[in-house]
């Protein structure tokens, strides 16, 4: 469902990653993507509105990159919900756009409250979705698509709590995300984009393809579901950081293919988690590789970046 605004493992082998902590940031650079809604920071615990039971709890930061989709929680919603319907001009329009419609109206949006809201990553129900601001249910209600697409990619950052009891979504036991920021966007906005960001010297299409290759790949990458460290570094620079992108496709102008990528504590860490993201491209002819990096700082729920891009050497 909608609303608007290097990477680990696009190459053929397998990366390799670690965890650590760090300095401050630099410059931050990044992708111009469609407006993104601004979260709440407020603090309401994962069970506010369900019961998750007693006991200790542990909390991780999530950077997650999948689709959000809705589920009825028990029968009685799902007959209240086609109530709502019934009382909503939805002549003509297909059983997407209807439930967009009815969502879409103010006095609905108790609906949207009793909704379970399932992030899926690879089409895996992955997390529950719940605001920590009750306001924040808007996010959720822009997320539904009227028209959804197989390309479509929802952004979510927060907070993953203990797993849901099994009468909180019907029966469906992932991990409660607390969100604090939703941002949704289609293939084709963030492709062009990042192609207003592309170096002259690189043709529209080639640019294009490269970009494209290097998304799918951060996006198929086994068992990202954007909750360790390594994993919200490479997604939070898939989304964010344009130089990526671009560095690849100059690479692949210079006959040089992306060989790997590793994610690596950096020797800065000190009271942060601080990662190197290390990009390896061999080129093609002469079987020489050359190595690229970029620095981000995880140590919190929002990630940012500390280095910028530039050329890396063994030590």
């Amino acid at each position: 469902m909608e609303q608007t605004e290097d990477r680990k493992q696009l190459g053929d082998k397998p990366s390799e990653t670690n965890v650590t902590t760090a300095q401050s940031p630099e410059d931050r650079e990044g992708v111009t993507l469609p407006p993104q809604p601004k979260g709440s920071t407020s603090g309401e615990s994962p069970c506010a509105r369900n019961s998750c039971g007693g006991g200790a709890m542990t909390y991780s930061n999530v950077y997650a990159l999948g689709r959000i989709e809705t589920r009825f929680p028990s029968l009685g919603t799902e007959k209240e919900f086609a109530q709502a319907m019934a009382r909503t001009k939805t002549s003509g329009l297909t059983n997407q756009q209807a439930f967009h419609a009815v969502l879409s109206e103010r006095q609905n949006r108790y609906l949207a409250r009793k909704l379970c809201w399932i992030l899926t990553i690879e089409g895996m129900e992955t997390y529950i979705l719940q605001p920590r601001d009750p306001a924040d249910f808007d996010l959720l209600i822009e997320a539904v698509r009227p028209a959804p697409s197989p390309m479509d990619i929802d952004v979510a950052i927060g907070i993953k709590g203990p797993i849901a009891p099994p009468e909180m979504c019907n029966g469906l036991m992932v991990p409660i995300v607390m969100f604090d920021q939703i941002y949704t966007f289609d293939r084709t906005s963030f492709l062009s984009a990042l192609k207003e960001k592309r170096p002259e010297a690189i043709a529209a299409d080639v640019f294009t393809n490269t970009a494209e290759e290097v998304f799918d790949r951060i996006m198929q990458m086994a068992d990202n579901a954007g909750a360790t460290d390594e994993h919200r570094a490479l997604n939070y620079l898939a989304v964010q950081y344009d130089a990526i992108y671009a560095n690849t496709a100059e690479c692949h102008l210079r006959n040089c293919s992306l060989a790997g990528i590793e994610v690596r504590p950096s020797r800065l860490s000190g009271t942060r988690k601080i990662f190197d993201v290390i990009f390896s491209y061999t080129n093609r002819n002469t079987d020489v590789t050359e190595k690229y990096f970029v620095r981000v700082d995880v140590t919190e729920e929002f990630p940012f970046l500390v280095t910028k891009l530039s050329s890396y050497y063994d030590r």
